[in-house]
């Protein structure tokens, strides 16, 4: 298996992280080229509110989840929201592409079809983000937008920024990028509306926290089989081997999430974010494999009766809710 995991020079500063800071400053030079480029020629304005989730770091921390949560949030609101998306993975070069339920994950990839699913938002995707909120616009009766990633398009005009930080893993040496896991500085995050600090399993609800709770086993063969964490354990599923499959941003999260909910041998697949499964990465002798919603788009197809996928949600605090939609009143 190959090592997925971010360089280890990332998380300390080290010899090999000090001889790659003169590319970071060259990469940081640039960003601030950029930022003050638009500063003074400001990017593309849109008649709706542009709500930008995105984040400072490499990897995941949780941006997937939040875009869902505010769809839904927005929804029960009486809006009518619409997602752009980059479209990781997805193979289709004619964008911006309209993403629903039916998509092929080939064409739009993993995260953009999740989110068609689990929300029944129009969604559109591709590399320009300006481009794909004209086509939504002009496509989804939407009277709001939410960007999934999109922190430093600059291009995009933008009423409300929200940066996702993974409590867990930091930001690491602090270091840009080659030498370290940043996509911008940390000071980076003193101009963005609101920071969501994705904890584990609790947060204190005077901040801005998220967690990702666990809702329960669905299986990929068949949808309508679903356990609850308890079920699933009063089974006897949580005494077996249990082959934890992930191809996402963090796969150490889902992994630790598992054990977390009592699964007690628990063997780790991770694969690269986005990563195409075929069949035979499914196959460990009739044991359980269990994998995250968003691998599970990709191997409904594929997989046997012993697949099973954990659904979860995000779970914002009170404040963070209502300080959102205090201001998208303000901008209405």
């Amino acid at each position: 298996m190959i090592n997925l995991t971010p360089p280890k020079f990332w998380y300390k500063k080290s010899i090999v992280s000090y001889t790659l800071l003169p590319f970071s400053f060259i990469y940081r030079g640039i960003i601030r080229l950029r930022k003050f480029y638009y500063q003074i020629f400001p990017g593309k304005k849109f008649p709706v509110p542009i709500i930008i989730v995105g984040n400072i770091t490499v990897g995941g921390t949780g941006k997937t989840p939040l875009v869902i949560y505010l769809a839904e949030l927005l929804k029960n609101k009486g809006y009518n929201p619409g997602i752009i998306s980059r479209g990781y993975g997805g193979k289709n070069k004619n964008h911006p592409l309209l993403v629903t339920p039916e998509s092929r994950v080939e064409e739009v990839g993993d995260e953009a079809l999740l989110i068609a699913r689990r929300t029944q938002c129009p969604i559109v995707i591709g590399p320009k983000k300006i481009a794909a909120a004209r086509v939504l616009l002009a496509n989804g009766n939407c009277n709001i937008v939410i960007s999934d990633d999109g922190l430093q398009h600059y291009a995009l005009s933008r009423d409300i920024e929200i940066a996702v930080v993974d409590v867990n893993l930091g930001f690491g040496n602090e270091f840009c990028l080659p030498a370290g896991p940043l996509r911008e500085p940390v000071s980076r995050l003193q101009q963005v509306d609101f920071i969501v600090k994705n904890y584990n399993m609790h947060f204190s609800d005077d901040e801005c926290g998220m967690i990702l709770k666990p809702i329960g086993f669905y299986n990929l063969k068949n949808p309508a089989v679903i356990k609850t964490i308890n079920e699933f354990n009063c089974l006897g599923f949580s005494r077996q081997t249990i082959h934890a499959v992930a191809g996402i941003g963090n796969p150490q999260r889902f992994f630790s999430t598992l054990r977390q909910l009592g699964l007690l041998n628990v063997i780790e697949h991770p694969f690269p974010d986005h990563y195409s499964f075929r069949a035979h990465d499914l196959l460990f002798g009739g044991e359980i494999v269990i994998m995250t919603e968003k691998d599970a788009v990709k191997c409904d197809t594929i997989a046997s009766e012993n697949c099973w996928y954990l659904k979860i949600e995000a779970k914002l605090s009170d404040k963070f809710t209502t300080r959102v939609l205090d201001r998208l009143h303000k901008h209405a």
